[in-house]
């Protein structure tokens, strides 16, 4: 496999408008690389992708055969995907046959993109696009919402970090995969689309009406607070992230503070590669950061700490996450807790724990599959129910009504309380 390392931005920049959520590596922690496999050669598939031999193919040429014999449409108006020949029908075929092998995996991660939606997700790596502006993933079947963007139409609409989304524009979203999901949230600006979602703390489902615009993914804001906390709002790990961080890091220390909070709630992830050169600013030269785990398939790799490490123990730092903080949000999040160098305040993570690569299985078509397992800076595998945060504090209804931000309040007394 010819593999390429993506240098940044994240699945839809991140996955991101509505994508799954991934993480490049070397390149997103929204876990995702990419790759080429057969995408050259003879044949459909490319020289080298020929068929396993220990692997009795019958059943599905006599299935292709039974299908060529005697199938006839239900009726005239089938949802049967329409072809225009039977060479464009036989490709179709094709196509439902891969995304059968990749859902058969019973993996979330793991999808086929046909032609139109490997269009598509290549388009999202460019980091704007029109849609309704969040991440979602399927978990435990169901699809959810892993964050809106800040500012995105799917935020000012009023969608949440862990809404469940129960159907689409009326159709039920029950066994859909996130290309599919995707397919039919996306959209033209200014067109609507209508999503059904179920929540905590609400008695029945709710339909909430989101109008598509165009989203562009915000990156940083930073803050000195009266109290002389400085706080830095990271929304994701993007090509451009560590020069923004890094900037405001040194924005932290003109401040003169030495009380810092990182606000990693709603964050999706990103590039890998951005994770690690934020937490370098505070570990020493070589200390593990994350490993991609490829379970014998092939040989770990290690991302180590460059060294940048220009704090001392006069730094209180305290790191925001909720549900909506996941894949390079959990790998920065976990190293720092696990050096000691923050505090994790807030709720459960999203629990991102595995890797993605995007391998082109023709020139326009393409299989996003599950590759490795990432591991923490203590070698086990960021969990999959999410990380547990140090101090847990959880918004209730009425905090967010009344616009209460009692994570960062908790925070901040936290911080306080260090410095005396």
């Amino acid at each position: 496999m010819n593999e390429e390392r993506l240098s940044e931005k994240t699945f839809s920049l991140r996955a991101v408008i509505v994508g799954a959520i991934v993480v490049l590596t070397l390149g997103f922690a929204l876990g995702f690389t990419t790759g080429a496999d057969g995408a050259e050669g003879g044949g459909l598939f490319g020289s080298e992708a020929l068929p396993p031999s220990d692997v009795d193919f019958s059943p599905v040429w006599k299935a292709w055969r039974v299908i060529d014999e005697k199938f006839v449409p239900a009726s005239v108006a089938s949802s049967t995907p329409t072809a225009s020949s039977t060479e464009e029908a036989n490709q179709i075929r094709v196509w439902g046959m891969v995304q059968g092998l990749a859902e058969s995996l019973g993996d979330p991660y793991t999808y086929f993109l046909p032609p139109a939606e490997s269009e598509q997700f290549t388009e999202d790596l460019s980091g704007r696009f029109e849609g309704v502006g969040m991440e979602i993933a399927v978990r435990d079947q169901v699809l959810v919402v892993v964050s809106p963007l800040k500012g995105s139409p799917a935020e000012q609409a009023g969608i949440q970090s862990g809404d469940r989304i129960l159907k689409i524009d009326g159709a039920d979203t029950n066994g859909i995969d996130v290309g599919a999901a995707v397919k039919k949230i996306r959209g033209p600006r200014g067109s609507t689309v209508t999503l059904t979602i179920a929540r905590d703390g609400l008695s029945e489902p709710r339909e909430i009406q989101v109008t598509r615009d165009v989203i562009n993914v915000p990156t940083i804001i930073t803050t000195l607070r009266p109290d002389g906390v400085f706080v830095i709002q990271l929304y994701s790990f993007t090509a451009n992230s560590p020069q923004l961080f890094r900037e405001g890091l040194r924005e932290f220390i003109d401040s003169g503070s030495t009380r810092l909070i990182l606000d990693l709630r709603g964050n999706p992830g990103g590039y890998l590669e951005a994770a690690v050169d934020m937490a370098s600013w505070f570990l020493p030269s070589g200390k593990i950061v994350v490993t991609e785990d490829y379970v014998e398939h092939a040989k770990n790799t290690v991302h180590r700490s460059r060294g940048y490490d220009i704090f001392n123990q006069n730094l209180k730092m305290v790191v925001l996450v909720d549900r909506g903080s996941a894949s390079a949000s959990e790998i920065l999040a976990k190293a720092l807790q696990h050096y000691g160098i923050a505090t994790i305040v807030g709720t459960k993570t999203f629990g991102k724990g595995s890797v993605q690569e995007l391998v082109n299985i023709t020139s326009d078509t393409s299989l996003k599959i599950t590759v490795a397992r990432w591991l923490g800076p203590d070698t086990m595998q960021i969990p999959l129910e999410g990380i547990a945060p140090d101090i847990e504090v959880a918004f209730t209804p009425e905090d967010k009504e009344d616009g209460k931000d009692i994570q960062l309040e908790r925070a901040v007394a936290l911080l306080l309380e260090k410095s005396q």
